[in-house]
């Protein structure tokens, strides 16, 4: 699915349509900021929950009531679900998002499938309500298996930081000497397999995070420095020099954050964070 280039002509104008949404604040909540995870993957429970928990009502007699009342309040979560998606999607790279445009129409597809049952339903047709309350699981069915490709298979929406910790031991590495960090400018070096942003402040404090976005793997140490925080060059998402976290998404979770000793004769090392 990510190799169709040709849903680029579609995706493309979309991402930055959706990008332009005046959403302010509220988008870091629609990402999943406040949580430290994206918030998309936990609002699909409630829609495909109570379609599912309809379709099992339906195989039974007399329940007819619950069952369109369970339509129907999934048709409603499949508004803030959908949005939430949106606003992840627009942010991945270009194959994730050929993937995610796909699989954002098998849940559009699903609820209008499950609107129509609800209004059939309500119309007496129960047979034909029923039906297609069933092809609409089977659309969110499908749906849902991109979405897992998605995740899984692409890695869109997960910890891309996650790895640093096993990758680095509990000991001081040497990345340079003090007149390797210019005040006020950012510095890539490698402590093993890992890349750390260096970045000296201009009172002289000397910081360190790992270097990869947790949001895609963007590189931090080109991205701009401001108020204590970089931004990364990628997606724009900001962290907190001294700590890591997270002040500004897409990305949810915090960069992992090294301890900086200056030995004498001007030697700077740095080791993990115990909060790493």
């Amino acid at each position: 699915m990510g190799r169709l280039t040709g849903l680029d002509l579609v995706a493309t104008p979309l991402a930055r349509v959706v990008r332009a949404f005046p959403l302010g604040r509220f988008r870091d909540i629609a990402h999943g900021l406040p949580l430290g995870h994206p918030l998309h993957p936990l609002l699909v429970q409630l829609p495909l929950g109570t379609w599912l928990s309809a379709a099992a009502l339906d195989t039974l007699p007399g329940a007819r009531r619950e069952a369109r009342f369970l339509v129907g309040a999934g048709v409603l979560a499949a508004a803030p679900t959908a949005l939430a998606g949106w606003v992840d999607w627009a942010e991945l790279h270009a194959e994730q998002r050929r993937t995610g445009l796909v699989h954002a129409v098998a849940g559009t597809t699903a609820t209008g499938l499950y609107a129509a049952s609800w209004v059939q339903r309500g119309r007496g047709h129960l047979v034909r309500g029923k039906a297609l309350g069933f092809l609409g699981l089977a659309a969110a069915g499908a749906g849902g298996m991109l979405g897992g490709h998605l995740a899984y298979r692409q890695g869109a929406g997960t910890n891309k930081a996650a790895p640093v910790p096993h990758l680095v031991t509990d000991r001081w590495y040497p990345v340079g000497r003090l007149e390797d960090f210019p005040p006020g400018q950012a510095v890539r070096r490698m402590v093993g397999e890992v890349a750390v942003l260096v970045v000296r402040e201009k009172d002289g404090q000397i910081l360190a995070l790992a270097d990869r976005c947790s949001h895609l793997a963007g590189p931090l140490s080109g991205g701009r420095l401001f108020d204590g925080c970089v931004e990364c060059p990628w997606h724009a998402s900001v962290f907190r020099l001294t700590d890591g976290a997270v002040v500004r998404g897409p990305a949810t979770a915090p960069q992992p954050s090294f301890r900086v000793t200056v030995r004498p004769g001007g030697e700077v090392c740095v080791a993990p964070s115990d909060t790493m």
